[in-house]
């Protein structure tokens, strides 16, 4: 199969539609420079996971066609409007989808992830400490509502709030806890379990 360079397939695709690369590189939220860079002088050597799929999409072309090794396509989550606080708790704004965030297929796979089944959100509070600290964001697996004996970090749903606990099989309904022992006490209400966090996307501290 014959091998398409993305540097040469870049500007013809960006030339066919009369977009100049300063535009496109502003479009993914890149400096000006940074495509013509890429194009001219080979920096960086590949474009970013989350930069080439923006292109490919604005475009409607394969993102192999932009560099993406065959049959590695990233597993892209999206990111809810959910507050998922791990203190008191925070009500739900809705289900709105903020953008989204790719992950490593090979990773996706590991953690037994399907299509349309994870999202991303954000925690919120201080009760899931060490652990989970406020502004991580983490991968929920909505396909895995049920705790076990032992337990596991879940989202779950307390009448109007949604938190991030960890939640472990009782007798005749889940027992819900912090990690922080200096947490408020977990409120009172039916619990609804909304899937178990798998992943921390954490930056380095």
């Amino acid at each position: 199969m014959e091998t398409v360079d993305p540097r040469s397939r870049l500007t013809a695709l960006a030339a066919a539609r009369g977009d100049s690369l300063a535009a496109l590189s502003a479009m993914i939220g890149r400096n000006p420079a940074y495509l013509q860079q890429f194009v001219t002088r080979g920096s960086p050597r590949r474009l970013a996971d989350d930069d080439r799929r923006r292109l490919a999409d604005y475009f409607g072309v394969d993102e192999v066609e932009l560099g993406a090794e065959p049959g590695r396509r990233p597993f892209v989550l999206p990111r809810l409007d959910i507050a998922a606080s791990a203190g008191p708790g925070a009500f739900v704004d809705g289900e709105i989808v903020l953008g989204a965030a790719a992950i490593d297929p090979a990773l996706a796979s590991r953690l037994g992830l399907r299509d349309g089944q994870a999202a991303i959100v954000r925690v919120r509070g201080d009760s899931m400490e060490p652990g989970l600290v406020d502004g991580d964001l983490i991968v929920v697996d909505r396909a895995r509502r049920t705790p076990d004996a032992r337990g596991a970090v879940f989202v779950v749903r307390i009448d109007d709030a949604v938190m991030v606990k960890r939640v472990r099989r009782g007798r005749g309904k889940p027992m819900v806890t912090s990690d922080n022992p200096a947490a408020a006490a977990v409120p009172e209400g039916a619990v609804e379990v909304i899937g178990r966090v798998v992943w921390l996307m954490r930056e380095p501290r």
